[in-house]
This record gives C-alpha cells, sequence and structure tokens, in this order.
C-alpha cells in the first residue's frame, strides 16, 4: 500500500495527538486527591518521602476520586433556566392582520326643514266685499293677517286651499299649512 500525501499528514496529526496525551497525562497521585492536598500532605510529614503521602492518600482515592470527578466536571452542568431555554415550547402561530379599518362614509346632512309652526288657527271673520282676517294666536298673542301680511318677518300667509291655512317659512322658503277647523 502507497502512503499518499493526505495519509502520511493524518498520521502524523493522530501520533502529535497521542504524544500529546500520553505525555500531558497527570500522575496517580494527582488524580487521587484534590490538587494540592498531597504536595501539603508530603511536605507536612518530616522526612516522610512525597511517594508515601501519595501512597496514604490513594488508599482513600475510591471515594476521592469520584467527589474529584464531579468537581471538576461540576461546570458542565447547565443551570435550570437555560436548560429550560434549550427546550422553550415554540408556537408558530401567528395571529392574523387586524382588519382594515372601515371605510369613512360621509352622508350629506340632511336638508334643512322648517321647524313646526308655532300658530294655532283661532278663527277667520269676513264682511261682505272685504278681504277674509284669520286670527292665528301663539302663545298668548293674537294675530290678525289677511292673505299676503308676513308675520315677525319669519312666515308670510299666502291663502286658503282645501280647508287649510297656507304659510310659507321665509328663511327656507318651504310652505307649510295651518288646519282651519270646521
Amino acid at each position: 500500500m502507497a502512503l499518499t500525501g493526505r495519509l502520511k499528514l493524518l498520521l502524523a496529526v493522530a501520533v502529535a495527538v497521542l504524544a500529546w496525551i500520553v505525555l500531558t497525562r497527570p500522575d496517580d497521585a494527582e488524580l487521587a486527591t484534590p490538587a494540592g492536598h498531597a504536595r501539603a500532605g508530603a511536605q507536612g510529614a518530616p522526612g516522610a518521602p512525597a511517594a508515601k503521602a501519595a501512597a496514604r492518600n490513594v488508599s482513600s482515592a475510591g471515594s476521592d476520586e469520584s467527589a474529584r470527578l464531579f468537581a471538576q466536571l461540576s461546570h458542565r452542568v447547565s443551570e435550570g433556566r437555560s436548560a429550560d431555554a434549550l427546550f422553550k415550547p415554540t408556537s408558530w402561530y401567528t395571529p392574523p392582520p387586524p382588519p382594515p379599518p372601515a371605510p369613512v362614509v360621509v352622508a350629506a346632512p340632511p336638508p334643512p326643514t322648517a321647524p313646526p309652526v308655532p300658530f294655532s288657527v283661532m278663527g277667520s271673520y269676513s264682511r261682505p266685499g272685504e278681504r277674509k282676517t284669520y286670527f292665528l294666536t301663539r302663545g298668548d298673542r293674537v294675530f290678525d293677517v289677511h292673505v299676503g301680511d308676513t308675520i315677525d318677518n319669519t312666515y308670510s300667509v299666502d291663502g286658503e286651499s282645501g280647508g287649510q291655512l297656507q304659510l310659507t317659512y321665509k328663511p327656507l322658503n318651504i310652505q307649510q299649512t295651518l288646519p282651519l277647523g270646521g
């Protein structure tokens, strides 16, 4: 089998990684105890070599090793709120857009109308050969009017037809009627 340039490069990288793992591997004394305890015990015992202190600590390494591993990996555990953020439920619902505003319909104002006729007919009188006089009342006032007269510069008397007196509201030029009665 011929080694190509790419294969040689991959083998060189694999050997370098393996060498790094082997050379940087901590010794057994450092694995058995938390950092600094083995050194403190070795230095604290007068005349005891560091190997004896490490051997003493290795005997209790079974429970200490698991505690040390948990201490080393404790930074990898996430807090509850970040775990919740990873699996937060997501809704793809988007609310529909608001309805368009209703069109504004500007209605033309109604045409002006005349107010109700404020008069009532009290009666009429006529002499032979003279114009007929109509007696109209408004409140406590009595008006005696003839056809063609104007009342308070607001109403004009137009005539009589069909048992009704014809009046015109002058500001709007609207004709109105008043029943004359029997």
